[in-house]
């Protein structure tokens, strides 16, 4: 019998009873107000756990999924079920099998194995441990240290250390891909093999999240600023100090930021190592382009940059390397092997027992019933099941997540969670968390009440500060439950116990994929935090709620958005063929194809032609030609610099040339034309302008036009340094003031909403486009002297910021919500950095009695003065 014929019996006769049963056993731990549907106790002490830890460790040796899901649950079970003793040093050893020590040192941390694990072992066992701990382990090249890592882990860090590979690591969520790739990252820097980095995450969430672990490992290394510089703004000040011989600089931004920075630079940027987080987002149907853009973008400006790539668990990782130089070795580090159990289980209602659902663990393709869950009370309504069942197995336990379809559904399964909490004992951070909520977004913003009994809800247009307390205190365990959207989705690293979710949807009312569901699920039992985690699928045979069932595992297959769109040839043909003559509305019905196409016209306007652009060979040479007679027919008509498109990824060539012509037949002054500052009296009717501007003649970014008021109003009181409960205020009072009724949840999210997508996202991208279009024009008519060379739009938009001071601030790492909040009590604008430092030292004291909330005082104590929390 060969060991693969070995590993199938042990599957399919060995230990398959044994396996079925230990499945049952996990998933019904840590479950409350469940009665199982038999004695599963009585069967556990019947378990020969030498023999199934025997098969374990046959099972462990294959690469396949199964098998070495099959020993993880025999090392989880022996490790939390079996008696203390040598059974669970056993497991412990099998964990180390599996190259899975991080649930060895939790097991340690919980007290189910003893510490001293290698004194207890034989001569013989203790070799091999030694041997297995070896062969799982790194070289740090800086200092010589081993790290122990598991087999992805090694495997990625053997591919991206040859110094000069382009890598595209794929593998499932929680098995620490970004913890190693910023390890990794860190000791290339220290090890001169990289002075400039760039680090492009998808979202300003995971962008602050990287920037704050970057910080914590440099200060656990001992290092300081002068050895190894973070900034997530696309400032140029520390690149041009790193290139003069300052300390290398280590830059975290999104795909947007850095084409601000590239602009900055007008691309003279040298860049050594560039990582690409979340990469399978190229595919975005809305900022794809941009990304794929942006690493195009530093290739052209760095030909000899290295580049890596993580994504959750793909199909086809290495369609990420297809555009690398030619020179570049090309490696694929991919893995589906798990580290933590993830239960899959089934809640159905009984026929006519509204208060009791029968619960079963999915094995293979059949549910198990493993229990009854009994609720106190009836779920009447959908949130309220969700709700129900959701707080009936947490018990008093907490890390439990619950998925919604949306900010308002969220908030309104939140209310209905742990009302039954005393709140007369409130901890005091989540005191300090209602505080910030009730300031910084608005007294009566349902947040506050709800973390003051354990309960929170997160969505992505929220504060990022506020968010991040969020975060921190649900993996604390003081908040019990957070109620979530699609942002977990985008990258987040938040993990928890338990999900519980109910027909999940992902965007505008699209079901989930099955690679989006896998994504969110594997936040369920985290990676060195939990042994297992649960998902609890709610109604799973209602077509409804789950239209092709609850998901098998699947991965994500890559497909960059311009090439999904050149998939339809005749579709993008025929839209740049009309793309010149085409209504503003019609472009805006077609954004998908507007968005490539603005990418293929910057390409062939950059070259002259598409032929040898690196997506052409992916296509059809007969497509590619007739493409490329399009483009040049199109092109003919633009007259801008190549360099001033290039400058604005996604935004057609074809609408700013429309916008130029425009300029050229305006009839008043050339200063109409002009954004008027922030702080001149026609500010908002000058921003109105613009934008109308923009909707006619570039692309309906602020439609209809009977909101341009609105869209106007917001980004001028955002580039003023309005914090959002300013904002939030202002409008209830223009509502009221207007006789209508106010719903402050509604206000808070909408406004919340119209910062992100308006002043954050289309204002930034649209108005710095009109900006360098209608520079041309002054010039071309012999005003340059109107524009203020020194102010740029884009960055004031990107930060919602307008003065000296504000900008300080942010250089420094605090938040917006951070920074406006000192702004609104510091009564000079032009400050530095150092002279916000002095001015916070002289007046730390009394931010408290000045209304500033004490979370904001935290962070400004830690960020400006460098004070621990």
């Amino acid at each position: 019998m060969t060991e693969a014929e070995l590993i199938d019996w042990l599957l399919t006769e060995g230990v398959a009873a044994d396996l079925r049963l230990l499945s049952r056993a996990n998933a019904l731990q840590e479950l409350e107000n469940v009665a199982p549907v038999e004695s599963i106790g009585e069967k556990l002490r019947s378990i020969d756990w030498n023999r199934l830890l025997l098969a374990g460790s046959i099972l462990a040796r294959s690469e396949f999924r199964r098998p070495c899901e099959a020993a993880l649950l025999i090392a989880t079970s022996a490790i939390t079920l079996a008696e203390r003793g040598p059974t669970r040093d056993a497991a412990a050893l099998l964990f180390e099998q599996l190259s899975n020590k991080q649930a060895v040192l939790l097991a340690q941390r919980r007290d189910e194995v003893g510490s001293g694990l290698d004194a207890r072992l034989g001569v013989g066992a203790r070799l091999e441990l030694t041997r297995t701990r070896l062969r799982n382990s790194v070289v740090l090249e800086t200092s010589g240290r081993l790290m122990e890592v598991n087999a992805f882990q090694r495997s990625f860090w053997a591919d991206a250390s040859d110094g000069e590979s382009w890598v595209s690591a794929s593998a499932p969520t929680a098995c620490g891909k970004t913890y190693l790739v910023l390890q990794w990252l860190l000791d290339q820097v220290r090890a001169n093999r990289a002075r400039m980095v760039v680090y492009l995450a998808p979202t300003r969430a995971l962008v602050s999240e990287t920037e704050t672990n970057l910080r914590s490992m440099i200060a656990n290394l001992g290092l300081g600023t002068t050895e190894i510089q973070i900034s997530s703004l696309p400032l140029t000040d520390e690149y041009l100090a790193m290139r003069d011989g300052g300390p290398p600089l280590i830059a975290v931004f999104t795909q947007e930021r850095l084409h601000l920075f590239a602009n900055a630079l007008t691309d003279e940027m040298k860049i050594d190592l560039m990582v690409v987080d979340e990469a399978h987002k190229i595919g975005d149907s809305k900022r794809g382009v941009i990304l794929q853009d942006a690493i195009e973008r530093v290739v052209r400006a760095s030909p000899r940059v290295r580049a890596v790539f993580i994504s959750p668990a793909t199909q086809n990782p290495q369609t990420l390397l297809e555009d690398a130089p030619e020179s570049a070795a090309r490696r694929v580090v991919e893995s589906d092997a798990p580290t933590v159990l993830q239960n899959i289980l089934f809640a159905r209602q009984l026929k006519r027992q509204t208060t009791r659902y029968r619960l079963a663990v999915r094995r293979g393709d059949e549910p198990d019933e493993i229990g009854i869950l009994n609720l106190p009370d009836r779920p009447i309504g959908l949130r309220k099941r969700v709700a129900f069942i959701a707080e009936a197995l947490t018990g008093q336990q907490s890390g439990t997540l619950i998925y919604a379809n949306g900010a308002d559904e969220a908030e309104k399964i939140a209310f209905l969670l742990n009302q039954g909490s005393r709140k007369d004992t409130v901890d005091p951070e989540l005191a300090a968390l209602a505080e910030l909520s009730r300031k910084g977004v608005h007294q009566d913003y349902l947040l506050a009440p709800l973390v003051e009994r354990g309960v929170a809800f997160h969505y992505g247009n929220m504060p990022s500060l506020l968010r991040a307390e969020i975060e921190r205190l649900f993996k604390s365990g003081k908040i019990r439950f957070l109620v979530c959207t699609s942002t977990l989705i985008e990258g987040v690293n938040l993990s928890c116990r338990m999900i519980v979710l109910r027909g999940p949807r992902k965007g505008s009312g699209n079901h989930m994929l099955a690679h989006d569901f896998w994504n969110l699920a594997g936040r369920a039992g985290r990676w060195g935090n939990e042994f297992q985690g649960k998902i609890v699928c709610i109604d799973p045979e209602d077509e409804d709620a789950w239209p092709i069932g609850v998901p098998r595992r699947a991965r994500y297959e890559i497909k960059r958005e311009t090439d999904a769109v050149l998939e339809e040839p005749e579709e993008i043909l025929d839209f740049l063929r009309k793309r010149a003559n085409l209504s503003m509305e019609e472009v805006g019905r077609y954004s998908k194809l507007e968005q490539v196409s603005s990418y293929l016209i910057s390409t062939f306007m950059r070259s002259g032609s598409i032929s040898n652009a690196a997506f052409a060979k992916r296509h059809d040479p007969v497509f590619v030609t007739e493409l490329e007679v399009v483009l040049a027919k199109l092109c003919e008509a633009i007259k801008l610099p190549t360099a001033l498109v290039a400058r604005h990824p996604g935004v057609s060539a074809v609408g700013m040339q429309l916008l130029l012509d425009f300029f050229g037949r305006h009839p008043g002054e050339p200063e109409d034309l002009i954004l008027a500052a922030t702080e001149d009296d026609e500010a908002i009717n000058s921003m109105m302008f613009v934008m109308k501007a923009i909707n006619d003649h570039l692309y309906p970014a602020f439609k209809p036009d009977g909101l341009i008021y609105g869209h106007a109003m917001t980004v001028q009181r955002w580039l003023r340094g309005w914090s959002l409960a300013r904002m939030i205020k202002a409008r209830i009072d223009n509502l009221r003031r207007n006789g209508k009724a106010v719903v402050v949840q509604q206000v808070c999210r909408q406004t919340m909403e119209m910062v992100e997508q308006t002043a954050r996202f289309a204002a930034p991208k649209y108005i710095a486009a009109y900006m360098d279009v209608l520079k041309i024009h002054l010039n071309s008519v012999g005003r340059a002297d109107l524009m203020r060379d020194s102010f740029d739009i884009g960055l004031a938009l990107e930060f919602g910021i307008s003065t000296k001071t504000l900008l300080s601030l942010m250089e420094l790492g605090l938040s917006r919500m951070s920074a406006v909040a000192l702004y609104e009590v510091v009564a000079v604008d032009d400050l530095d950095k150092n002279a916000c430092r002095d001015w916070m030292r002289a007046n730390a004291e009394s931010l408290e009695g000045a209304g500033v909330p004490a979370i904001i005082v935290q962070e400004l104590r830690k960020k400006l003065l460098g004070e621990t929390p």
